[in-house]
């Protein structure tokens, strides 16, 4: 069964003291198909996908009666049919989803000035100001969504908590068409139950490392010695897993005044569908947005990964860092966590690319309580100053050489 079908949806519906909940992370239950059945209202209950149903297309996205039996975004569409054959697939309408978000993001403003936009379909809310015109975080949670819903037909779910981190888990266990309140006192009952892979930055190598500890719950990282952690995932690693397993996030709502983005791309002259050279891509385009960033004085929170297929259909996959960066190693972490979600067999790549959005100046975007891209950075300055020197190629990394190239 899909982990995104809803099955472990969590709601409050008894009242609590919400005063400490004041961040919101509010996501749209997918959007896209939503979107989609706005249009064909006779299609709620059953599987619907959306894509092109040519032979080598992908899922755009697929709703939550589809989710159940297995349908994923980016699967390809020959799979989800074989997963589930009853399906419908409906063409994609992206001018349609553009629309419909920005006039949901207006709705989030009229509530508070502090809305931090998080791609198409999500931000974070800052409601501590709120209490007095619009009620509480829990009143102000669902109003929203009662208004999303009457103005535009579709739902959304809420996570309220003291911190971005627990408020976007909340979001999440709150899915579809919920609302979730987490109470600062009652961070950790929640937090600790939760498995390792709910940690920002556990991806799946790290997660067997966890495992391979005995480590599968964020209880289980919140008691264990530090030094031990220090010991098999480094400095950095350990300090902020441990950090986010006592629910310490100290990041705050951030207001975008200027929407932009770094980014590179490349469309390969023949389809490529060798894994380890779209990775080693990946790499490189990391790289140069990541030099870019840095000459220009800048750090950005979301990695975006861009894929064009052989059928031309294009995916994109992003990933909010829990501090901003403009590390070119940090951004290929999390780039190649996207692609290899993405990456199935048989892919075939017509063009890739890698942006950096929810860009600020380095020194406005400070790197908070830990800055986990340390041990990259001082080497990536020092490929900059030979740059500058000797222009740009005089240094690479080595694993971005190819055998037989001089």
């Amino acid at each position: 069964m899909s982990k995104q079908d809803g099955s472990g949806r969590q709601i409050t519906t008894a009242p609590l003291d919400d005063s400490t909940a004041t961040v919101l992370h509010i996501d749209l239950d997918a959007f896209f198909a939503s979107v989609e059945l706005l249009d064909h209202p006779e299609l709620v209950d059953k599987p619907v996908v959306v894509g092109h149903r040519g032979g080598r297309s992908v899922v755009t996205a697929a709703n939550y009666v589809a989710r159940r039996y297995g349908v994923n975004s980016a699967m390809p569409m020959s799979l989800a049919l074989r997963r589930c054959p009853n399906a419908i697939v409906l063409e994609p309408h992206f001018d349609r989803y553009r629309d419909l978000s920005r006039q949901v993001m207006s709705i989030f403003d009229d509530f508070t000035p502090l809305v931090e936009r998080l791609g198409i379909d999500e931000a974070f809310l800052d409601v501590a100001g709120a209490r007095l015109v619009h009620g509480s975080p829990l009143q102000v949670g669902n109003l929203i969504r009662q208004r999303v819903e009457a103005e535009t037909g579709l739902t959304c779910s809420v996570g309220a908590a003291a911190t971005k981190f627990v408020a976007k888990l909340a979001s999440g266990r709150a899915k579809p068409n919920g609302l979730l309140v987490i109470p600062a006192e009652d961070t950790l009952d929640f937090l600790h139950p939760l498995p390792v892979g709910a940690l920002w930055g556990v991806g799946a190598a790290t997660e067997q490392n966890l495992t391979r500890l005995g480590l599968t719950t964020v209880g289980d990282i919140a008691n264990t010695p530090l030094s031990v952690l220090r010991a098999n995932l480094g400095e950095v690693g350990a300090q902020r897993l441990h950090d986010l397993s006592w629910g310490r996030d100290p990041r705050v709502v951030t207001i975008e005044r200027e929407e932009k983005s770094v980014g590179h791309e490349v469309t390969f002259e023949h389809d490529v569908t060798d894994v380890h050279a779209l990775r080693s891509e990946i790499l490189r385009l990391s790289d140069e947005v990541a030099a870019r960033l840095r000459r220009g004085g800048l750090v950005g929170r979301t990695v975006v990964l861009k894929l064009r297929y052989a059928d031309f259909s294009t995916v994109t996959r992003s990933r909010t860092l829990p501090e901003p960066t403009n590390v070119g190693r940090r951004i290929y972490e999390e780039a190649a966590t996207s692609f290899d979600a993405l990456a199935a067999s048989g892919i075939r790549v017509r063009l890739i690319g890698v942006r950096m959005e929810q860009l600020g100046e380095r020194d406005g975007l400070g790197m908070g309580l830990w800055d986990p891209d340390d041990d990259w950075r001082e080497a990536e300055l020092a490929i900059d100053s030979v740059s500058e020197k000797f222009g740009r190629g005089a240094v690479k990394r080595a694993s971005l050489f190819k055998p037989g190239r001089e």
